[in-house]
Parts: structure tokens; C-alpha cells; sequence
């Protein structure tokens, strides 16, 4: 299994958000789970492929050349593609992964991942994809999305779709479980 992670490029205020990547890193490399990634080698995006290469796991990182000295690519990965631009680098980690996983991170971050979201809710993909929650970190994004549910903009099987854990046993038993939902225009 491939894992698409998306993360910040920096670290976050508080220990906890490394300190919780970091041990997710290591637990999908123990077992046996890649990692997908936007290829840097700063913020909370070295960390887990620090932690996961560490562990003996493989991590496949996808850049684009425009970001690829911005980023401080890494360059001890098991393998790195160098892409044109942000479009690029969406599907190509699209097309390698297996599922989809949200840590802490920024507006890059979410875009990234309601892009997925967004895909599987149209049918284009059956994959599972998930909000890492770090010490409540994605809370309020929960919050905000009920609401949509409740003003009438998102159905509830979609909203139900999303996984939402904080522990990568969990995470891991969420991806072995999942089923999608019906595509919206089904």
C-alpha cells in the first residue's frame, strides 16, 4: 500500500504535531506502507520521511521544479519526481497512492486534500482518504463542515466518507475497513 501524505512545510507551534508525525512515520514503515509525498525535506514534511526512512520504509517523493530549491528537496528518498508545476504533482500523487492522509499543515495542505475529497465524492476514485488529528488540530474544520452539511451543501454519506483518527493504528484499520460511498451523480 502507497499513502499520499499531505503536511506543512513547516513545523507547527507545538512539539506534539513532529513528535505525532514522527510516529506515524514509523508505524507505516513497520508496516510494510509507503509513503507518497510532496518531496521536502523542511517542516512536518521531512519529518515523516525522516522518520519513515528511518524505520526502513520507502518514501516516494513528488516536487515540482519550481518549489524544488524552496523546499529544500530531499535527497534520500527511494525515489523522487521532479514535476512541472502543482497540477502535476496533485495527480501524479493521485496516481501512485493507494489512500490519502491530511496532517497538520496549511492552505496548501487542505487544498490538497478536499481535492481528493472532492474526486471521491465524484466517483473519480474509491480510495480512503483521512484527516490526521493531532492534538484536535483539525476540529474546527470538522465543525465547519457539519455545518455545510446541515445548510445543505454537502451530504452526510460524503461527510461520513472521511476518516477522522489520531493514532496510526487506527488510521491503518480505517484504510483496511473502507468502502466508498455511492458517487454523487450516480
Amino acid at each position: 500500500m502507497k499513502v499520499a501524505i499531505y503536511c506543512g512545510s513547516a513545523e507547527g507551534n507545538s512539539p506534539e504535531y513532529a513528535n505525532g508525525v514522527k510516529a506515524l512515520g514509523v508505524y507505516l514503515a513497520k508496516q510494510g506502507i509507503d509513503i507518497v509525498y510532496g518531496g521536502g525535506n523542511v517542516g512536518l514534511m521531512g519529518i515523516i520521511a525522516n522518520a519513515a526512512l528511518q524505520a526502513g520504509g520507502k518514501v516516494i517523493g513528488v516536487i515540482p521544479q519550481h518549489l524544488k530549491l524552496k523546499e529544500i528537496a530531499h535527497t534520500g528518498l527511494t525515489e523522487m519526481y521532479v514535476v512541472a508545476d502543482m497540477h502535476e504533482r496533485k495527480a501524479k500523487m493521485s496516481e501512485l497512492a493507494d489512500a490519502f492522509v491530511a496532517l497538520p499543515g496549511g492552505v496548501g495542505t487542505l487544498e490538497e486534500m478536499f481535492e481528493v475529497w472532492t474526486w471521491g465524492q465524484l466517483g473519480l476514485h474509491g480510495k480512503p482518504c483521512a484527516f490526521y488529528n493531532i492534538n484536535g488540530f483539525y476540529d474546527p474544520l470538522f465543525t465547519m463542515v457539519e455545518s455545510m452539511q446541515q445548510a445543505g451543501f454537502v451530504k452526510l454519506s460524503y461527510i461520513d466518507m472521511i476518516i477522522k483518527v489520531n493514532t496510526p493504528e487506527t488510521l491503518v484499520s480505517a484504510f483496511q475497513a473502507y468502502q466508498a460511498p455511492k458517487p454523487k451523480w450516480s
